[in-house]
């Protein structure tokens, strides 16, 4: 008899957690709403251009800072013998800037500074092309005249005529 009681107990409140369920179960097993018929928002992107409000003279130190930087950080790359991307990265920006600051130049001065962005341009063709990194000690030494040379001949105050 005891044993037929706690039979008939142990059916019953397994029939009442069985059909009341547990939250979490019933919730995994229940269908979810498509995403796909909710209304969406459309999203407009509206391109605006910004126009500089600086001077030629102030664009020119900021491109003249730009090219300084990454050109040292290229000499650092090549020096500390990181990853093959990074001296090639920087040489492209110091490339990028430098012809920048071309620009902005006139007659004689624009040659002389597309001689030196030639060398650069040389320079990152050769780190490319070496891909053990064999000659890293050169090329820095390279970079290391390329960037004297420049900041001799093309700091703000020695060009600012030619602007």
């Amino acid at each position: 008899m005891k044993l037929k009681n706690i039979i008939l107990v142990f059916s019953l409140w397994s029939l009442v957690f069985s059909l009341t369920g547990c939250d979490a179960f019933v919730r995994k097993f229940t269908r979810k709403q498509s995403k796909d018929n909710l209304p969406q928002e459309e999203l407009v992107l509206v391109p605006q251009e910004y126009k500089s409000n600086m001077s030629k003279e102030e664009q020119y130190r900021q491109y003249f800072l730009y090219w300084e930087s990454w050109q040292e950080e290229l000499v650092e790359a090549l020096l500390y013998g990181t990853n093959r991307k990074k001296p090639l990265d920087c040489a492209n920006e110091a490339i990028k800037n430098l012809d920048q600051m071309k620009s902005m130049l006139a007659g004689e001065q624009k040659k002389r500074l597309e001689t030196y962005a030639f060398q650069l341009r040389e320079l990152r063709d050769s780190v490319q092309e070496d891909t053990y990194g064999s000659n890293n000690a050169w090329y820095r030494n390279k970079a290391e005249e390329i960037r004297r040379a420049v900041s001799r001949d093309f700091s703000y105050r020695k060009i600012k005529k030619s602007l």
